[in-house]
């Protein structure tokens, strides 16, 4: 049975490692300097409106968090190998990617599925060497170094619109291009076409040069950043109401609300305030009226007396020590909201190992848990938090989750002297001379903020990051494997022979015309004792449709079908008719074939049989076929279970909608689900002011007469544009040498070169085309290869069936799929339009392997990548 699904499969490495030398050039990572200590040595409130040093230092910093250091310069011997890549983005500003290390132990499976399959564990060397093409992970790169659109900024309504509904201290447009290491000016475009109501689709086809090229998943990015960021201005909005209804609400308390830039700080600087949390310690000691006395020990220490502060009698005042503590939780709190404070110490955790690790919980091991193997490679782990993988974090969120694993971060504890240091004789250092025992609060108050209010936010921080970076990775691997199943070529033009195994019950079957409508239905029974009768039932119902293809899901029984078919293929017993077959996957048959789309399209038929109509279609046409099923069914993926369901939603549901829109429909007879995936979806974006409306037609005059250009790509908003191509001297020089003559040409036709060339695409491709003709489709066959007929070191030819986060399994038509492993993927192996890519292949896609081991007990094959075929 083909491994189709990350939820049965695991994560294999070679059984021994290789030595390596020293990679010269992956080298160890930057640090982002310190920012220099500032001559003011006590805090100040920062005035409405303005950006203090310590705001800003704090912003450039931020992205740098998560994965602790900066990378360092390709340099040039990488360049060369890499065909010249560049980074478009700063260096301070670029997007850090999670390395591997190569000292696993080689010679285990390590799962990275569900809890149906064994995790595999190992234990990680600090030191090790990294495997991927010389470098970290390559992070696809989001618009090219040269700006090839046009760059414009946001109306400045449009603008000021944003802004007034943001309200928050930081520009959105600048924060944006930050995060996503795009440019300013692609940025502010993205985001005025989303507030248009431009689909991502629309804008990768008709609005090239205004993205700057960039692809879809990109843009997607880049989407679902901003849309992060406006759901923290609306959620911050809302809890500066709340703070101001309880009457808790300050000036100082907005500014810094207004300052956060994540959930995280906003719930670092919320959550004290919340309804039904503890007074903490600062407010009690505000409450007390002893803000004053903090004041002063930072500004005029030669004026405090803390003696004058006691109150006999009166509970945190009734003593000098007890006055003493109550400056010193004071101090403490504004040393953990102060930016300029956090800046420093997470520079501080950024030029120091910072490490997660997992082990098994007592409870766990007392209680004996059912999952508990699964977990064994996690029991003992410690990695570096810039080198764990995503499928790490992941299946360590998910045992944490299930309470075998307990997690911790760990933080040198040079971090906390060096912090300390820093804090007493720099930024919180008294004005003026004060006594040794106001020195004493001030170191107090400097360990006690460190260890009870900051080293828990910068778990948080790291901990919360770690796991959406990894939810990220996990769904742009699941999209891309979408989009490649989805834009699989479809077979056209046959009739064919849906099959759904089965033993006891039968193999269902459903025969489809060359447009997918039924035209019969059976159940034969091919693994008992009538098999002659039954062989003779399938050569009548092949015959009678003149079926020559066959299509068997990869389910239960699946393998004996597949021999049953191959044994009456080579005794030609269907003659004259030259049958062949093919598997397909058929994860998630089960489940459409009982829902109310289904019963809806096939009233009438049994659930069993709808499956085996639903596994032939899905070779007669993937993409309409597979819309109608819940992406997380297909059988594609990593930890599809263990990420944000509505950020997965929202991913899939926007590269259904790119590829339907790509793809187009045929109206006539597509499926009502597929026209819903081909429909518009507004994405969610701030609610703009609803315009006034006028007297007179608002609308568009939209023609009903027939036009020649509706069944090309070229949108209606450039078909004058179209009409005077047309009509040009230079057409079909163009078409036949388009450069240099076709920014000329744009220019005189009064558009860009993008929709020129997409004019060009529309008026020369056949009627009829479709963009999947560039993928491959389903490998028909005619005889069976088994797992026991292969041998080490054999090389043969293969498709891509499946990608995790650790490799990507092959079908190699012996039952079950083989696993390159990642660190078999390399550089050199593929070709340059796939050398950014995270992993670099993708399903469907023809791939030459060589046999690296077989292990016929366990089911196990592992492959070497040769190279993709074109």
């Amino acid at each position: 049975q083909t491994v189709s699904s990350d939820e049965d499969a695991e994560e294999w490495r070679p059984p021994k490692p290789k030595s390596k030398a020293p990679n010269k050039t992956a080298r160890e990572p930057k640090a982002p300097k310190v920012p220099k200590e500032p001559k003011l040595r006590a805090p100040r409130k920062p005035a409405a409106g303005r950006k203090t040093q310590a705001a800003k230092s704090l912003k450039d910093s931020e992205a740098s968090v998560l994965a602790g250091m900066e990378r360092k310069k390709v340099d040039n011997d990488y360049r060369e190998k890499t065909g010249g890549i560049q980074t478009d983005c700063p260096e301070e500003t670029r997007r850090v990617s999670f390395i591997v290390s190569e000292s696993y132990q080689r010679d285990r499976w390590a799962d990275e599925g569900s809890s149906q399959a064994w995790l595999g564990v190992k234990k990680e060397e600090v030191d090790a060497e990294d495997f991927t093409f010389d470098e970290p992970c390559l992070k696809k790169q989001k618009t090219s170094a040269a700006c090839m659109g046009r760059p414009t900024n946001l109306p400045s309504s449009e603008a000021q619109s944003l802004r007034n509904e943001l309200n928050m201290n930081w520009d959105l447009i600048e924060v944006l291009s930050h995060l996503t290491c795009v440019e300013r000016w692609v940025c502010a475009n993205i985001i005025m076409l989303l507030r248009e109501e431009n689909t991502v689709p629309f804008m990768v086809r008709y609005r090239k040069d205004m993205i700057n090229h960039m692809d879809a998943d990109a843009v997607r990015d880049v989407q679902m950043v901003y849309e992060e960021l406006c759901s923290l201005a609306k959620r911050t909005q809302s809890v500066v109401q709340t703070l101001k209804k309880d009457g808790v609400l300050t000036t100082e308390l907005e500014q810094n609300l207004r300052n956060c830039r994540s959930a995280d700080e906003l719930d670092h600087v919320y959550s004290p305030y919340k309804k039904g949390s503890k007074l903490t310690k600062a407010r009690r000691a505000k409450a007390l009226g002893l803000e004053d006395a903090a004041s002063a020990l930072m500004n005029t220490p030669h004026t405090l007396d803390l003696r004058a502060w006691i109150k006999p009698g009166t509970e945190g005042l009734s003593s000098v020590e007890e006055v003493a503590t109550g400056v010193e939780h004071i101090l403490a709190d504004m040393m953990a909201k102060d930016p300029e404070t956090l800046t420093y110490v997470k520079t501080l955790c950024e030029k120091s190992f910072v490490s997660i690790q997992s082990s098994v919980s007592k409870s766990a091991l007392k209680e004996k848990e059912q999952d508990i193997d699964k977990f064994q490679l996690y029991f003992d782990f410690t990695c570096n938090i810039q080198r764990i993988q995503p499928h790490q974090t992941l299946a360590i969120n998910r045992g944490e989750s299930l309470k075998i694993l307990t997690v911790k971060v760990n933080i040198p504890d040079r971090v906390k002297s060096d912090f300390t240091r820093w804090c007493i004789n720099n930024r919180w250092r008294p004005k003026t001379f004060a006594k040794e025992e106001l020195h004493a609060i001030i170191r107090n108050a400097v360990e006690d903020s460190y260890k009870r209010l900051i080293l828990p936010f910068l778990t948080r921080s790291y901990r919360t990051k770690l796991t959406s970076a990894a939810e990220k990775e996990s769904i742009a691997m699941f999209v891309r494997n979408l989009r490649q199943r989805l834009l699989v070529c479809p077979v056209r033009g046959c009739v064919i022979m849906g099959v759904d195994p089965g033993f006891r019950h039968g193999c269902k079957l459903a025969i489809l015309s060359p447009t997918s409508q039924i035209l019969q239905t059976d159940v034969v029974y091919l693994h008992n004792s009538n098999q002659p009768r039954e062989a003779e039932k399938l050569r009548h119902l092949m015959t009678k449709y003149s079926c020559s293809r066959v299509v068997i899901g990869n389910g239960t029984a699946c393998r004996e079908t597949e021999s049953f078919f191959a044994d009456l293929i080579s005794r030609r017993y269907f003659h004259p008719l030259d049958v062949s077959y093919c598997i397909t996957n058929e994860a998630g048959a089960s489940i459409y074939s009982v829902s109310p789309e289904a019963v809806q399209e096939m009233p009438d038929l049994d659930p069993n049989l709808r499956s085996a109509v639903s596994i032939g279609r899905r070779v007669q046409d993937p993409l309409a076929e597979l819309v109608k099923i819940d992406p997380k069914h297909i059988g594609i993926g990593t930890y599809q279970h263990d990420v944000s369901a509505g950020a997965l939603k929202t991913a899939l549901d926007g590269v259904v909608q790119e590829c339907v829109s790509f793809v187009g429909v045929d109206i006539n007879i597509c499926s009502e689900i597929l026209m819903r995936s081909s429909s518009n979806q507004a994405p969610e974006v701030p609610e703009k002011p609803a315009a006034k409306k006028g007297k007179g037609k608002t609308g568009v005059n939209v023609s009903t007469s027939f036009n020649p250009l509706d069944q090309t790509c070229i949108h209606p908003e450039s078909y004058h544009v179209a009409q005077r191509y047309s009509a040009h001297k230079h057409t079909r020089t163009l078409e036949q040498q388009p450069t240099p003559l076709a920014k000329e040409l744009a220019r005189t036709l009064d558009t860009t070169p993008e929709t020129l060339k997409l004019i060009i695409d529309g008026l020369t491709q056949p009627p009829g085309f479709d963009i999947r003709q560039n993928f491959g489709q389903a490998d028909f066959k005619r005889g069976v290869v088994s797992m026991s007929d292969l041998r080490v070191g054999a090389v043969l030819t293969g498709r891509v069936d499946n990608t995790a986060l650790f490799g990507a399994f092959v079908d190699i038509g012996v039952g079950r799929a083989g696993l390159i492993h990642k660190s078999n993927i390399t550089l050199d192996k593929l070709p340059v339009s796939q050398r950014r890519r995270s992993l670099a292949l993708g399903p469907g896609e023809r791939v030459e392997v060589r046999v690296l081991n077989v292990d016929l007990q366990r089911g196990r094959i592992g492959l070497d990548l040769i190279r993709v075929l074109q």
